[in-house]
C-alpha cells in the first residue's frame, strides 16, 4: 500500500505540473490510463488564465474492496491554486508494466 500513497503523490504532482505548464504532457502520459490524459490537456488550456501555480497540498489514500494486498486505491487530496483550496480525486489500480512485474496506473481523474 506504501507504494501506492508514494506513486498518488508523485503522479497527481506530475499531472498538475502538465497543467500550468510547467512539464510537457509526454511527462502524463505513462501514469495515466489511455484516453485520460487527452482529458486533462483541454484543463491545460486555461491554465493561462489561472492566478498561480497549482501546489498539492495533501493526499489520502485507501483500498477498494478486500483483496490483500490491494490492487487498487482511490487517492482524494487538496491542491491551492493562490488564494484558494481545490479538492481532486482519482482511482489507482495495478497494472502489467512494461517490463516484469506490476505497476500503478491512474485510470479515473477528476480535478476540481
Amino acid at each position: 500500500m506504501q507504494s501506492a500513497v508514494v506513486f498518488a503523490d508523485a503522479a497527481l504532482r506530475r499531472v498538475l505540473e502538465v497543467i500550468d505548464g510547467r512539464r510537457s504532457a509526454a511527462h502524463m502520459y505513462p501514469l495515466l490510463a489511455a484516453g485520460l490524459a487527452e482529458s486533462v490537456l483541454p484543463v491545460r488550456a486555461g491554465a493561462a488564465a489561472r492566478s498561480g501555480p497549482a501546489t498539492l497540498q495533501r493526499v489520502r489514500v485507501q483500498p477498494t474492496g478486500s483483496a490483500e494486498p490491494a490492487t487498487a486505491v482511490e487517492a482524494f487530496g487538496t491542491y491551492r491554486r493562490g488564494r484558494r483550496t481545490h479538492a481532486l480525486a482519482c482511482r489507482i489500480e495495478q497494472v502489467a508494466a512494461n517490463g516484469p512485474g506490476m505497476a500503478w496506473q491512474i485510470v479515473a481523474l477528476h480535478i476540481g
